[in-house]
């Protein structure tokens, strides 16, 4: 794919959204929006919430624009500054992308991640070895690969603590990588809920690829009570402020005696949530169970009194 070339122009928060747009409209390939001031003092941390409107991005953002061999920088500048009635700002790098193996390339972001006796492996990767538990996930329109922080703590409290009589509920499970990880580990049942269909038919098919049964439902066909509505462990890798609402829903599936395993959390947040739970429950403890940088994974259990 030759003749690509990657320039860059800093843009302020409240025009970052704007100048994005208005160069993909004008012929850009891509643009990227980064925080120009990362590694510095000014750098400001931002992990979008829900309800969280994060639409004015940094408070100085660095667009990171490719475009093809029939466009030059300036002149994708100039139409897109068109485009905003805008005076185009000033382009502070040029480079030439060399030609690649984009596919390959692409593929080698995303190498076998060991977890205790699970290796989370890619199909187009040999299982770095093949006696152990094997997951095998693609990156794709679900969430959960496995490098991700939260995902890699919730697979490690399973691979410690899932036993062959366990009842597991992934709550929020995208991929199902977290529901294909309790089944391979031996639990009893395991069973997957996500609001986005999209996500339920690829964790149906990441199971039927890995030969393991899990059933994948949406929230509101979850039984709230009887038969089917407990389990022993009650996982959950989504957000701070959704964890938060959901929490009634939660400890409601959660077995007298079971464990609950929630992530995505900040370690900031963490009192918040564990507040939050103990209103839902005041039987109910949950506390930190491990963290990766900022990420904090917490667990507990419901007690009988």
């Amino acid at each position: 794919m030759p003749g690509l070339t990657e320039f860059e122009v800093l843009a302020e928060a409240r025009w970052a959204e704007a100048w994005s747009q208005a160069l993909l409209e004008a012929g850009a390939w891509s643009v990227s929006v980064e925080d120009a001031e990362a590694a510095s003092d000014c750098e400001q941390a931002i992990y979008a919430e829900p309800d969280q409107d994060v639409a004015g991005l940094w408070r100085l953002n660095r667009l990171r624009v490719l475009l093809g061999e029939d466009h030059c920088p300036d002149e994708l500048l100039r139409l897109a500054s068109a485009r905003l009635d805008l005076t185009p700002p000033a382009i502070v790098a040029v480079r030439p992308i060399a030609d690649q193996d984009w596919v390959r390339a692409s593929q080698a972001q995303f190498p076998p991640i060991q977890v205790g006796r699970l290796w989370i492996v890619p199909s187009w990767i040999d299982p770095p070895d093949p006696r152990a538990l094997i997951v095998r996930l693609d990156p794709g329109l679900a969430f959960g690969t496995g490098s991700h922080p939260s995902t890699r703590l919730c697979l490690q409290w399973l691979e410690v603590n899932v036993s062959r009589t366990m009842r597991v509920l992934d709550y929020g499970c995208g991929s199902g990588i977290l529901a294909i990880a309790a089944a391979k580990l031996g639990a009893q049942r395991v069973a997957g809920v996500d609001i986005d269909p999209l996500a339920l038919a690829v964790a149906r098919e990441n199971s039927r690829r890995n030969d393991v049964r899990a059933d994948y439902t949406a929230p509101g066909s979850l039984p709230s009570e009887g038969p089917g509505s407990e389990f022993d462990v009650v996982i959950a890798n989504i957000l701070a402020n959704p964890l938060i609402a959901l929490a009634p829903v939660l400890v409601g599936h959660l077995a007298i005696g079971g464990s609950i395993v929630v992530s995505g959390v900040l370690t900031r947040q963490a009192p918040e949530l564990v507040r939050a739970y103990r209103e839902a429950d005041p039987h109910m403890s949950l506390s930190a169970w491990g963290t990766d940088g900022d990420w904090v994974c917490l667990a507990g259990y419901r007690a009988n009194t």
